[in-house]
């Protein structure tokens, strides 16, 4: 252990643990008590320290407390003006989400993340947390007919990787296979069923919520995973979005829509098994695939703006 960890642990555990103020640690040191702030600053910014608040139970004005209720969710909300514009929108609803789970994770868990705009946009607001035998685990397959996805989902998971310390697990399959039987054939393959195994053992999950028809494009439906004749039979189904690339409509119906044969996200039936699980949103045109999203169940937590939450309570005729 070096000196400078020395001195940073001591003056953590006196300050944090056992309450003494940074002039008695600095004399008892014999340090300035500019050079105890410093390390105090050093003991958080590398981990040493970790400062959490307890749980949060959500936001408390009457649109998040109203879909609590509807939904059973916690529900945490920010305020963006309505002038705003959608980067904007983006960023202060990513930012709660990060900080949010941030609080959330803890060593020795499996995190699941699933990949597209809105993660793109958390990923830039997760706080720095060491965690220890901790694993990010991507939840679905990322490649298409145009790419492998690897880069843009590589980045996602990694950052979130960097962020906690963390092992990255990712999943090399496909978003949508062509063909059911190809994704039941690649179900049964070693490699694969390591990465399965450990969905069945996530602790805790954040996605966001895919729209057909969103102001701001979905990756999904914007990068080459579908082409226009896919695009058109899923409107006429009845599809809104997905979670994960699993479609679902309005009402929380999903296990009928025969494209889903061939998606590799997990269906909210797994979804509902993790204990805990953000959805994140930051769009109110995506409200209809919201309310699948929640009638199907997939979220303990919903994190997203005012304008969303009122757009959701608009289809609900709330």
């Amino acid at each position: 252990m070096n000196e400078r960890y020395e001195e940073m642990y001591q003056a953590a555990s006196r300050y944090y643990i056992q309450g003494e103020t940074m002039e008695s640690i600095a004399r008892q040191l014999r340090l300035s008590r500019s050079s105890v702030s410093r390390l105090l600053k050093d003991a958080r910014e590398s981990g040493l320290v970790r400062i959490s608040l307890a749980d949060h139970q959500g936001s408390a004005s009457p649109m998040a407390a109203t879909l609590s209720r509807y939904f059973g969710v916690r529900v945490h909300m920010v305020s963006v003006r309505e002038n705003a514009n959608e980067n904007v929108r983006f960023d202060q609803v990513a930012r709660l989400a990060g900080r949010l789970l941030t609080e959330a994770v803890e060593d020795h868990q499996l995190i699941g993340v699933a990949w597209g705009v809105t993660l793109s946009h958390v990923v830039q607001h997760l706080g720095r947390r060491p965690l220890v035998g901790a694993s990010v685990v991507q939840i679905n397959g990322g490649a298409n007919q145009r790419s492998s996805g690897i880069p843009y989902i590589g980045e996602i998971l990694q950052a979130f990787g960097d962020a906690f310390d963390a092992r990255v697990v990712l999943f090399p399959v496909p978003a949508f296979f062509d063909y059911a039987a190809t994704k039941q054939a690649m179900w049964r393959e070693r490699s694969v069923q390591n990465v399965l195994r450990l969905h069945e053992r996530l602790d805790l999950a954040i996605f966001g919520v895919g729209c057909l028809e969103g102001r701001v494009p979905s990756h999904v439906y914007s990068a080459g995973y579908m082409d226009a004749g896919d695009m058109a039979s899923l409107a006429a189904d009845g599809v809104v979005g997905d979670v994960c690339t699993v479609l679902l409509r309005e009402d929380g119906s999903y296990a009928d829509i025969s494209y889903n044969e061939r998606a590799t996200g997990l269906t909210p039936a797994e979804l509902s098994r993790i204990p805990r699980r953000f959805c994140v949103v930051a769009d109110p045109s995506r409200a209809p695939a919201v309310v699948g999203a929640l009638r199907a169940g997939t979220a303990t937590d919903l994190v997203l703006d005012e304008g969303t939450a009122r757009a959701v309570l608009d289809r609900l005729r709330l």
